[in-house]
């Protein structure tokens, strides 16, 4: 009783990758629309490693941001 039958390894199977999209793709556009590397949203996968994303992305002085008061300065 303590090995996984196949329905259960199927019913995980069809639900990791569920998961792993809904937190790519928020991650993906949040860093896209930052202005860094869309592709740090996979690090959002790792566990443990997202929570890291996430204080980089809260406290990092973003690039979007800089050019977005650069440009109102010019103004």
């Amino acid at each position: 009783m303590d090995r996984l039958g196949v329905p259960e390894l199927l019913i995980i199977l069809l639900i990791l990758p569920f998961f792993a999209a809904i937190t790519i793709i928020p991650l993906w556009q949040i860093c896209k629309k930052a202005g860094f590397s869309p592709a740090l949203g996979l690090l959002g996968i790792i566990p443990v490693v997202h929570i890291g994303l996430l204080f980089f992305l809260a406290f990092a002085e973003w690039p979007a941001m800089k050019e977005l008061l650069e440009s109102r300065r010019k103004s």
